[in-house]
């Protein structure tokens, strides 16, 4: 079930980096703002904002960060400066904030509500602190979701990481993003890297938490559709549309606009 992307690299990169340009420019703002993972979608994200000439500031925002991430992280950074004039980064340790803010608030009894709650926590910190950056250099707050993650599976925080002026890669899949990668020389610590959302400190990956890796994933948003067509599927691929299915009904709040409870012209 391995995806292979067939998406044309070369052309595709042009177009979201003139396409990040031009809306630039019509905004009237000075260039981008990336949080940087460590991970692959963050690294073809910044390093397409680069590509515009633009200011590109890269942040690092650990908190209890895994020592593997904020090392990629930095790596992809440092190879991104050396390449492109305009691209600058700081870094905003959020140790310390999220730590008064756990003690600020009640805990929960529930552990597995705790631990997700808090991982999100963290991610809307983050998206805090992009904004305020944003705001002070006059910069757009630039989405590293990508097709499967924000329309698929909705594997993403709410105000969180969703939460961006626009988003260059989110109508590419995660095989998409990789060939990406690839053809713009994103490190290669970063190529060979489990994908894990690092919102909780250690090592679990992407797929331990949503049950099926990015190439089921594809398989399965990309079949769904004609699903009753398809004849003699295994046991693993009926488990995966099961899985996929699932995370895109409870997900769907993400995806959809915000429900608007309108007032009946009679009542006003």
């Amino acid at each position: 079930m391995t995806k292979k992307s067939k998406i044309e690299v070369g052309e595709v990169n042009t177009y979201i980096v003139t396409w990040l340009r031009d809306y630039a420019t019509k905004a009237k703002v000075n260039g981008f703002v990336v949080g940087i993972s460590g991970g692959v979608d963050s690294a073809v994200t910044s390093t397409l904002c680069a590509q515009t000439g633009l200011k590109t500031l890269c942040v690092e925002m650990p908190i209890h960060q895994n020592a593997k991430q904020v090392n990629r992280g930095r790596e992809h950074i440092e190879q991104l400066k050396k390449r492109f004039s305009n691209v600058q980064n700081c870094e905003v340790d959020l140790t310390s904030v999220f730590e008064t803010f756990k003690e600020s608030v009640r805990s929960s009894e529930d552990e597995n509500k705790l631990n997700l709650t808090l991982g999100n926590t963290r991610a809307r910190l983050r998206m805090t602190t992009l904004y305020y950056l944003a705001g002070i250099h006059g910069l757009l707050v630039t989405g590293t979701g990508n097709k499967v993650e924000d329309f698929g599976v909705g594997f993403y925080t709410k105000y969180g990481d969703g939460g961006v002026d626009l988003s260059p890669i989110a109508d590419l899949m995660k095989s998409d993003v990789f060939a990406l990668a690839h053809y713009l020389k994103v490190p290669n610590s970063i190529l060979i890297a489990a994908p894990t959302d690092g919102l909780f400190g250690d090592d679990r990956t992407d797929e331990e938490q949503l049950g099926a890796s990015y190439d089921e994933l594809e398989w399965a948003m990309n079949e769904i559709e004609k699903i009753k067509q398809i004849k003699d599927l295994t046991n693993r691929n009926k488990e995966v549309l099961e899985i996929f299915k699932r995370l895109n009904l409870a997900n769907q709040h993400k995806m959809q606009p915000i429900p608007v409870c309108i007032i009946p012209i009679k009542l006003k």
